[in-house]
């Protein structure tokens, strides 16, 4: 039996089982516990042939006649051409039906008035798919992209047809489907009716929108603040970025491993952790507003919440991200095009500005706009420090969990956000235009960066020295206000807020996790240690389809890939809320919501990464690899992932510190059951329970600090199976020579 006739058996097996043997719809209890084998003829817990026979579920059968046509197809043994349209047509069908069938019939029957109208009520409805529907609907989308490589389409590989498939299905259902829901959520009104009344409404309000703050009122609108906010932290994020890539390349700074030491913590940090230390520090009950008030008599109240701390805030929790994507441009500029304007008589500062600065240009506008992107999207800082200035991620969140319980202002909002984003993303392609940024070519560059000009290396001395005494201090005032009884009352040094968190006790059974932090912890670290295998996997393969297949429609592929890395984490929250939490696709209040939502919110790094990696990798290896005749299963994992393992590596680390410390999009689809580490800690935060905040975030800190070490140790190193020595042996024949 050919590889192909194999593989269409095994997705006709799985469709069969999950027609047959598997329940259709989704279970209150997991699929792994024995309650649901009891009711297993039951409504709930039956397969679609028991739904069908038992129930009146006759809609169910038009899967099942479809898996038994592609079987019969199968055994006719036709030509190669008609089998491939076949699986085509039947292929696209199932799939189409069963995800239809799904949105057009819901619990009370019809969702629709015209399909009720054509074809009289249903005796009775349906609620959210299950295990066995997803194995249906997986085996036709699998024999769609059997059918396609038996056409011939990408090289006649089944494998990349099924990842390109299987890629643009998920990217499809759990990224522009729920961006769908919160565009179309926003446009109706509260009896469900299409309205634009309704979303202008939402939009454009004085909440929103309004100038008070110009016309001696107290406030301006959320959509002001967060645009003032997202301006000012882009731009003090990229200069300060810059000033400490400059110190770090360009001068004799003797703090440099330090300086990018600095750089990674607070990529490791839960998002609120700098807020709590700016409070501990100019907070009411801080050490500044208590030494002015104990030295001058002065009290200084609540200045620090508002703009002031957030901006402090933001562009201490994204700086460091700004420095890791400038530093790399910085050393790539030109020695020799430096030289070459010295040579021309232009002094240091000319050349700094007219040569050096010019060609940074493509990192500033990225580090820009990953500032600008960030700063809309945070929600930690403006929840702890925000006072009564307010932004529109707080706004979307008290929509959502508050006493208005709006959604569709919620999602006119998120929208509102989004087009923020991606104004700033055209905006910085238009900013950039079509010149030419090239620095680095394939010929030597031997020459020596241009030492800075004096009062830009005294300018960035004094940015960086400051920054790290102000970080250094925040994180030793987080990490000591763990141990103290009550930052600001009582500085008396205990442990009591690490036992309440993390009490173990020995019961007559066994170890007992009393502390009250537990819960939460267990439950992130198991899921975000599922979700970071799964989001390096989709990345690396998607980085794999764009970079060694070429096929129609890559394009728009790659842009799907890549969308939520550009959707504000508040609005992924939102639509995945309005997108999941009723039928077909029920998985609201469960850990697969969480865990899918970080593996696609995190994904477009994985991606990157892989097309990076694979972009310093020779053609050639995957040729030679095909010519042996090995498939692209087998190139992939026998060729390219050992090459892979610095890919690896950054999409293992990022996608489970992003899935520990993530709490924008989280916060809204966390429940009783599964609630989140972030969310436990911003819960003590509001309730002003520090202490304990404190020392949850330490924690995380540390564990986050050993899994990077842990996933290192356990991926490895590539090997190049270069020679060791040859340079060295070199170097002294000819150092022997001349002597």
């Amino acid at each position: 039996m050919s590889g192909d006739r194999r593989a269409i058996v095994f997705w006709l097996a799985v469709g069969a089982a999950g027609f047959l043997v598997v329940p259709w719809y989704a279970l209150d209890a997991s699929l792994f516990s024995a309650g649901w084998l009891s009711a297993y003829t039951d409504k709930e817990a039956a397969p679609a042939l028991l739904q069908i026979l038992r129930h009146g579920r006759v809609w169910l059968l038009a899967p099942g006649l479809l898996l038994i046509a592609a079987g019969v197809l199968l055994g006719a043994r036709p030509r190669r051409m008609a089998r491939a349209n076949g699986l085509l047509v039947l292929g696209a069908a199932g799939f189409a039906y069963v995800l239809a069938q799904g949105f057009v019939i819901g619990p009370q029957g019809w969702t629709f008035e015209t399909p009720r109208e054509l074809f009289g009520p249903l005796a009775t409805g349906q609620y959210g798919i299950g295990l066995g529907a997803v194995l249906v609907a997986t085996a036709f989308a699998m024999l769609f992209a059997l059918g396609l490589s038996a056409r011939g389409n990408f090289g006649g590989d089944g494998f990349i047809a099924g990842m390109i498939v299987a890629v643009a299905v998920l990217t499809a259902l759990f990224t522009f489907y729920p961006v769908f829901r919160i565009l179309s959520s926003a446009l109706q009104n509260d009896a469900g009716d299409w309205s634009a009344a309704s979303f202008f409404g939402r939009m454009f309000t004085t909440k929103v929108w309004g100038l008070g703050c110009f016309s001696g009122g107290q406030r301006c609108g959320v959509a002001w603040n967060t645009l003032l906010l997202a301006l000012a932290c882009g731009a003090g994020s990229t200069a300060l970025g810059l000033a400490f890539a400059l110190v770090a390349t360009r001068t004799e700074f003797p703090l440099k491993k330090l300086l990018r030491a600095l750089s990674i913590l607070p990529i490791i940090t839960p998002p609120f952790v700098i807020g709590l230390g700016l409070i501990l520090i100019f907070g009411r009950a801080g050490i500044v507003n208590q030494f002015v008030e104990w030295a001058f008599g002065l009290e200084l109240g609540r200045w620090f919440y508002g703009l002031p701390g957030l901006l402090i805030a933001q562009l201490l929790s994204f700086t460091p991200i700004a420095f890791l994507v400038l530093i790399g441009i910085v050393e790539g500029v030109s020695p020799s095009m430096e030289e070459a304007a010295q040579t021309l008589r232009a002094n240091r500062w000319r050349t700094f500005v007219d040569v050096s600065l010019p060609l940074m240009r493509p990192g500033l506008a990225n580090a820009f706009l990953i500032g600008f992107i960030e700063s809309i999207a945070d929600f930690g800082n403006p929840i702890v420090l925000g006072g009564n200035f307010g932004v529109l991620s707080t706004e979307v969140f008290f929509s959502v969990v508050g006493a208005q319980l709006d959604q569709g202002r919620a999602a006119a909002l998120g929208i509102l956000l989004l087009g923020f984003a991606l104004a700033a993303f055209f905006a910085q392609r238009w900013v950039l235009g079509r010149k030419v940024y090239t620095a680095l070519s394939g010929k030597g560059d031997s020459g020596l960066p241009t030492p800075l000009p004096d009062r830009v290396r005294r300018i960035c001395y004094a940015v960086v020295v400051p920054w790290i005494v102000l970080t250094l201090a925040i994180y030793a005032m987080a990490f000591v206000g763990g141990f103290v009884e009550q930052w600001g009352r009582n500085y008396a040094l205990t442990f009591r807020h690490y036992v309440r968190a993390f009490a173990i006790e020995q019961g007559p059974h066994g170890l007992i996790w009393v502390g009250t932090a537990w819960s939460s912890f267990w439950t992130t670290v198991k899921l975000s240690a599922i979700a970071a295998p799964a989001t390096a996997a989709l990345g690396l393969l998607t980085a794999y389809i764009l970079t060694r297949h070429k096929f129609k429609g890559q394009g728009a592929f790659e842009f799907g890939t890549m969308l939520s890395f550009a959707i504000p984490g508040t609005v992924i929250g939102v639509s995945y809320i309005l997108a999941f939490n009723v039928p077909p696709i029920e998985i609201t209040g469960t850990a697969l919501v969480l865990i899918v939502c970080n593996v696609f919110r995190n994904m477009p790094v994985g991606v990157r990464a892989g097309i990076a990696s694979m972009a310093q990798i020779d053609r050639s290896l995957d040729e030679a690899s095909t010519t042996l005749g090995a498939r692209g299963a087998t190139t992939l994992r026998r060729v390219l992932m050992p090459l892979l393992k610095p890919a690896l590596v950054a999409a293992l680390v990022y996608s489970f510190v992003r899935s520990m410390t993530t709490l924008s999009a989280i916060i809204f689809l966390v429940s009783a059951e599964y609630e989140w580490a972030t969310t436990y800690i911003i819960n003590r935060v509001t309730n002003g329970d520090y202490g304990v905040a404190i020392a949850y975030s330490t924690v995380l800190i540390v564990l986050m600090l050993a899994v990077i070490w842990v996933i290192q140790r356990l991926v490895g190193e590539r090997r190049l199976g270069r020679r060791a020595g040859i340079a060295a042996a070199g170097v002294g024949e000819l150092g022997g020579t001349a002597a």
